[in-house]
């Protein structure tokens, strides 16, 4: 008998809870059966759990792992951070203006020096540094162009990143000396009738770079592929582009930008009449001469940091994301690798509260398919930076606003969400993640993470979904 007004107590509060029934209309759906969800809503005040379901579950976050990297680079760096990359010379400089030496690009791990998010703030900034070796009188180089990129390790790339994702833009390498947000664009165009398809131009231009071209021209999708691994000196397209007669970019990450900088640094001299005896190069290239001892004429300062985590999360940026882990390394821990600032985010995480014997992470942007976090890991994540976040001001900021900017600027445009809920989202095949702060139409403050994975169907459904749970919460808290 106990056990049967158990089972009736227990309908009778799903159907007259309807934020219970959102939820379990969502979990009964067919797109759903094979699916994974954790989902946890909390008071962001006293912490309180509101509703929570496998909030323990560890899933693919995909960019929700940007809230992660972001708001220990805030704690840790500071807003008011900067990186600075630095050009000069070696050698002597005569009173006619030669240089027996090298010009030294010296790299500073900046994500955004010439950064298309950045255009007006850094201008033609290579102009500007052959215009301070002008004004320093140098008019000839008995010696070569050359990029000191060992301030980070020589491994760009994640470990466990895909190949198909290595050659596209979000998937482009960090170095010690990144550039142009180190990513090209592609124009090529359906060669008419034909199932050709022409490359029309790179830009910028790579120097030589050469990629044997694939593509063929078929239906009216673009099912496109770059394949190219970082310091390659050639690569190649494969897949398919519309096949109307329309140009199609294929934004491309760039295989060796620091190589590439000092190319156009030598060309740009050259052009200003700086005659050069050598060929541009590297310090990967030739360890051997590493730099030391350079005279700097000119330096260029990021914007500050607080301005690159905005653009990082409104945008879902992965190369500011990866570079700010190799940051936190070399500030920390004296090294600049991918695995040095994953143990800086680890150590920050612990000291949020935040238990970390589930969580997997492998990058800081979410782009590895092996990272594993919860929905109750970034939710006390969450509430730790609200309450005791030295920066959680900068922080909230960079979040992108409901319906208005970033990543969220086309979802959650129900006005019961626009000017109340900020999050970060997370996106991959199959996978569809937010994470981020509301407030209940009783005035409360919550925090909220739900993470879906291996659902069917499409992604627009699925956060059609999770508007309708989420309006609910807001309704009935």
């Amino acid at each position: 008998m106990r056990k049967l007004l158990f089972l009736i107590f227990f309908l009778i509060s799903i159907k007259t809870n309807s934020q219970t029934t959102r939820f379990e209309i969502f979990l009964t759906d067919t797109v759903m059966t094979n699916a994974s969800v954790s989902f946890l809503v909390a008071d962001a005040d006293i912490g309180n759990v509101l509703f929570s379901y496998n909030p323990k579950l560890s899933l693919i976050p995909a960019s929700t792992m940007k809230l992660v990297t972001s708001s220990a680079a805030l704690e840790l760096l500071g807003p008011a951070y900067t990186f600075r990359t630095s050009v000069g010379y070696t050698g002597t400089v005569n009173r006619s203006g030669r240089l027996y030496g090298n010009i030294v690009i010296k790299g500073g791990g900046d994500p955004t020096l010439g950064s298309e998010y950045f255009s007006e703030y850094y201008n033609d900034f290579v102009s500007g540094w052959v215009d301070d070796l002008k004004k320093y009188g140098i008019r000839k180089v008995r010696g070569k162009v050359i990029t000191d990129d060992s301030y980070y390790d020589y491994e760009p790339v994640a470990p466990r990143w895909l190949w198909e994702d290595i050659g596209v833009y979000y998937g482009a390498g960090v170095y010690g000396l990144s550039v142009f947000d180190n990513s090209c664009k592609i124009r090529v165009k359906s060669s008419g009738g034909s199932s050709g398809v022409e490359i029309l131009d790179i830009t910028p231009d790579l120097h030589g770079y050469k990629f044997t071209n694939r593509l063929i021209s078929s239906g009216s999708e673009e099912n496109w592929y770059v394949y190219s691994a970082p310091y390659s000196t050639q690569g190649w397209l494969s897949g398919t582009v519309p096949s109307s007669e329309k140009e199609i970019i294929l934004d491309a990450s760039i295989p060796d930008p620091p190589l590439l900088l000092a190319e156009i640094l030598n060309e740009k001299l050259d052009q200003a009449g700086i005659r050069i005896t050598g060929k541009p190069a590297t310090s990967r290239l030739e360890p051997a001469k590493l730099p030391e001892n350079i005279t700097i004429l000119s330096e260029t300062i990021s914007p500050l940091l607080t301005f690159i985590i905005d653009i990082l999360n409104k945008e879902s940026v992965n190369l500011y994301a990866e570079h700010l882990v190799k940051e936190l390394g070399k500030q920390i821990k004296g090294r600049g690798t991918t695995a040095a600032g994953l143990n800086v985010i680890r150590e920050f995480l612990d000291k949020a509260g935040v238990d970390t014997t589930g969580l997997f992470i492998e990058d800081g942007s979410g782009l590895s398919s092996r990272n594993g976090l919860n929905a109750e890991g970034l939710v006390k994540l969450l509430i730790y930076l609200r309450a005791r976040g030295r920066y959680f001001p900068e922080f909230y900021s960079s979040l992108p606003e409901a319906g208005y900017s970033g990543t969220l600027s086309q979802y959650f445009t129900d006005e019961v969400f626009v000017s109340n809920l900020k999050a970060k989202s997370g996106s991959m095949t199959r996978v569809r993640c937010y994470a981020g702060y509301m407030t209940s139409r009783s005035g409360k403050n919550l925090v909220f993470t739900i993470m879906v994975n291996n659902f069917q169907g499409t992604s627009r459904y699925i956060i059609t979904h999770i508007e309708d749970i989420l309006k609910e919460i807001i309704f009935e808290n």
